[in-house]
């Protein structure tokens, strides 16, 4: 399959002509979007509505219609026996356009006159949603220090290594799907499929195969899922789908791009009294499947940060434009939550001309190990914030830093600058119970069997689906230490609804604190089975029996034991089975977590600005992250190497950008910046370890930490290396050009 897309941002299709693409060596069919209308196809849904927000979801069929809405969208697809085939003669389908204006900025898309997206959504504004609490008014007017900023926390494109893919084969006689398809959530697309194409959720087969990358991109349902699935059903054939990389930048999500106006009240000695702010979030031209959520629950519910905050009061709106659909990008919400808080801590530390180190110790909430409640409404779960800022600043010596910075380097006309931030984040997403409450259409519980084969090899079949995170490893090893196996006997089983329980998927940092919940509940009933069989045969009290080191021992007896292995071969011949214990060593439990999980941390950064080119140099990175107990330290540092990258690259490189037509002029990977591993010195790493009592390993999430601090850190490091040049403020990312303007703007705008 290949897919006819619009050149156009905005426009009516006023026909479409394929009478020479059907003709073209090769071709079996093309099709549009009113033939899967017909055929009973519905809208790709969004599965996250907001309460109290006033929604609207207009109808995203997979296929436009009538109307295009960015560049990119699906306007035919054609199905031929070989990709280039397709592709031929998908550039041989004739569409005609009426073009209509496009909108591209998310605030300028609110104002009357604009052109309108959607005819039932009025000034494209798709949900209003407030966050408040405390009496804000009462803490500006108390303040001795107020400051201001607007930040534009630009758009990003995931840029997964791998683009999307989907292969559908549907069996006409069974009436039965199969789906191989790119995706972190098989269970949630096998669910959505069901709504959109009518078919049975239980003759839906999801297949996700090992995936290069995803930092949310591969989270949502897209259109292309359902195009693939009518298309088999229409030739009697498989038929795949593989993205170019252009269509990548087109039409998978992107991530981020709000304007956030923000006010924070403070005193004179630096506590910080208030925040105040309107964020406008550029949605793209429909509804993905969680981006609703992203500038609400997961931005505006994290505004305390690490700090005691007294009052708090955000108005988000979220706003339809001309642009591809935006949806979870690694850290989703908390990034753009963390740049404000963490921006303006500084504002306020240089407004007063206090350390910007000190101001963050001042604010910091107090330790706390079983729950403690932000203005926002947030009961975060355990904290101890002021050990991990210690650390990172003895890490890169603080105090000597900031003297070579401000007596020697300064003199000579070198502009060092240090950026320090602390920060906490949500993840872990469940309780299931909350999900409800917030208005996600799915449940954030997970399951997992452990099932023992009679030579004592293990399969854990769950229903998270890792993608680069190393969970394979990490569960394995769970299980071989919880049951004293050898690692290499467990094989960890996931990505294929056919063969996996139920499961919400792999976002959010939510792998290891919600499905080792449900790993460790099914080991707890393999061990209280494996002492029933192990008391019966060795002829001794279940009271009497322990368990350690993968053996199952008579108390003070050590010499009468049975492995592990012996009662699996036990239980699966079941000879001599003790009465009313079923046959078979398998367990399953479902987990479904109290609350989230709420990982923190000290970031500090050191950068060199070089005013006559605008060049930043990023001399140093430490990092103090506390995740919980850690269970394999080399994969926790990937993910804070790959997640500060990831976040340092938002601040210094990449940037989305449209032209006023709605063109993305960064549609190639030659025009947008991603990272390389040599604009970075070695990452200087410390932790904290602070378990959570939300789970019974307890574990925090680490996917989406580094990210989460690290584009504040850097961001405020420039502004602090600019200062002395009279530069505050540079629009992200802070490209060589963007900083040498501002410097010359300061001197003066020559």
């Amino acid at each position: 399959m290949a897919v006819v897309r619009s050149p156009f941002a905005h426009a009516r299709i006023t026909s479409i002509d394929s009478t020479e693409a059907a003709g073209m060596p090769g071709v079996i069919g093309v099709y549009t979007g009113q033939q899967m209308r017909d055929a009973g196809f519905g809208g790709i849904p969004c599965a996250w509505v907001v309460p109290d927000s006033d929604t609207k979801t207009p109808d995203h069929p997979p296929i436009a219609v009538d109307t295009v809405r960015y560049v990119g969208d699906a306007v035919a697809m054609v199905v031929a026996k070989t990709e280039t085939q397709a592709r031929d003669a998908a550039y041989a389908v004739d569409v005609d356009y009426d073009v209509l204006d496009a909108v591209i900025d998310g605030h300028a898309a609110t104002m009357d006159g604009e052109p309108q997206l959607h005819d039932d959504v009025e000034n494209n504004v798709c949900f209003h949603w407030i966050v408040a609490g405390g009496d804000i008014d009462a803490a500006f007017a108390a303040a001795d220090v107020v400051v201001t900023d607007t930040i534009i926390n630009q758009r990003l494109i995931p840029t997964a290594m791998e683009t999307r893919a989907a292969l559908a084969r549907w069996d006409v006689a069974m009436e039965e799907l199969t789906l191989w398809v790119t995706s972190q959530n098989p269970h949630i697309v096998r669910f959505l499929l069901s709504l959109d194409t009518g078919i049975p959720e239980h003759k839906i087969r999801v297949i996700a195969p090992d995936v290069g990358g995803g930092f949310g991109s591969k989270l949502p349902h897209y259109p292309e899922d359902s195009m693939v699935i009518f298309a088999s059903q229409q030739t009697g054939l498989p038929v795949k789908w593989n993205e170019s990389r252009t269509e990548n930048f087109q039409a998978t999500s992107h991530g981020r791009d709000h304007r956030q106006e923000v006010e924070m009240a403070a005193t004179s000695e630096g506590k910080i009294l208030g925040l105040r702010a309107k964020v406008w979030a550029n949605l793209g031209a429909y509804l993905s499947t969680a981006s609703t959520g992203v500038p609400t629950i997961l931005h505006g519910l994290m505004l305390s940060g690490a700090y005691t905050l007294p009052a708090v009061h955000e108005d988000v709106y979220g706003v339809f434009t001309n642009t591809t659909p935006v949806d979870a990008y690694r850290g989703a919400g908390r990034p753009e939550a963390t740049l404000m808080v963490e921006r303006m801590m500084d504002l306020v530390a240089h407004e007063i001309g206090m350390d910007p180190a000190e101001i963050r110790r001042k604010n910091l909430i107090p330790p706390f190990t079983e729950g403690h409640e932000v203005i926002t409404g947030l009961v975060y779960d355990s904290g101890n914030y002021e050990p991990a800022l210690d650390q990172a600043l003895e890490m890169i010596d603080y105090p000597a830093l900031r003297k070579q910075q401000q007596a020697q380097l300064r003199e000579q006309g070198r502009y060092i600058g240090i950026g320090v931030v602390t920060y906490t984040e949500i993840c872990g997403l469940g309780p299931s119970e909350v999900a409800g409450a917030v208005g996600f259409g799915g449940g954030l519980w997970e399951s997992a069997i452990v099932r023992f084969h009679p030579s004592g090899k293990v399969n854990v079949m769950v229903g998270v689906n890792p993608h680069g995170q190393g969970e394979e490893t990490t569960f394995a090893q769970i299980v071989a230490d919880q049951l004293g196996l050898p690692v290499g006997d467990v094989v960890i089983v996931y990505g294929d609804t056919d063969r996996t329980p139920m499961g919400w998927g792999t976002y959010g940092s939510r792998t290891t604190p919600v499905a080792s919940g449900a790993i460790m509940g099914a080991i707890t009933k393999i061990k209280d089975k494996g002492v029933k069989i192990a008391a019966h045969l060795l002829e001794a009290s279940t009271e009497d029996i322990e368990f350690a080191d993968g053996k199952f021992s008579v108390k003070g007896s050590r010499d009468q034991s049975m492995t592990i292995q012996d009662i699996a071969l036990a239980a699966n011949t079941a000879w001599d089975m003790p009465e009313g214990v079923e046959p078979g060593l398998e367990a399953s439990a479902f987990f479904n977590p109290s609350n989230f999980v709420y990982p923190f941390g000290t970031h500090i950064a050191v950068v060199e600005v070089d005013p006559e080119t605008g060049e930043i140099e990023l001399q140093r990175y430490a990092a103090v992250d506390d995740c919980g107990p850690i269970i394999n330290p080399m994969i926790v540092e990937g993910q804070i190497h790959g997640g500060i990258v990831q976040g340092v690259a938002q601040a210094l490189w990449e940037g989305a950008a449209y032209d006023e037509d709605g063109n993305l002029v960064t549609g190639s990977l030659m025009d947008y910046a991603i990272p390389k591993a040599d604009f970075f010195p070695p990452f200087e790493l410390g932790k904290t370890e602070t378990p959570t009592p939300v789970n019974p390993l307890g574990v925090k999430g680490v996917g989406e930490t580094g990210t989460i601090g690290s584009t504040p850190t850097v961001y405020n490091a420039v502004i602090d290396a600019l200062l002395p040049l009279g530069v505050k403020k540079v629009d992200m990312p802070m490209t060589p050009e963007r900083v040498w303007r501002a410097i010359r703007d300061a001197e003066g705008g020559h």
